[in-house]
């Protein structure tokens, strides 16, 4: 059973930066692709972006170019470096797992963190 918490999230003005990280425990990490979604109030969860175990980052096309997904093994985390910032940003943002191989589609991952709030000032 994989646990995942999330951290990061805040409040920060359009066009700024926040930097989303996730902490993985109780499974062996390198294993698993690891991805970020989210999910506005009255939507559906959307993809953001994932890296597969061997470090193959895939973004969903409205983030890419201004989020970068990172993993480090070592540490077990991810990480989501996000740049110019809009409204339609915000969300909840939610960590998540599965062996191996990344998926767009929500139903198609394992484990999820708990979410981490992100509020984009206009």
């Amino acid at each position: 059973q994989v646990q995942l918490v999330e951290s990061g999230g805040g409040l920060v003005p359009a066009g700024g930066s926040l930097r989303l990280s996730c902490a993985a425990s109780g499974g062996t990490f390198s294993r698993y692709a690891m991805g970020w979604f989210r999910q506005a109030p009255g939507k559906d969860r959307d993809f953001v972006a994932a890296i597969s175990f061997s470090g193959a980052p895939v973004y969903a096309d409205h983030v890419k170019g201004r989020f970068t997904i990172s993993r480090d093994n070592a540490k077990n985390t991810v990480s989501l470096q996000m740049n110019s910032l809009n409204v339609d940003d915000a969300a909840v943002y939610y960590c998540a797992a599965r062996l191996y191989y990344v998926a767009r589609d929500s139903s198609n991952w394992a484990y999820w963190g708990q979410g981490t709030q992100v509020t984009v000032s206009s």
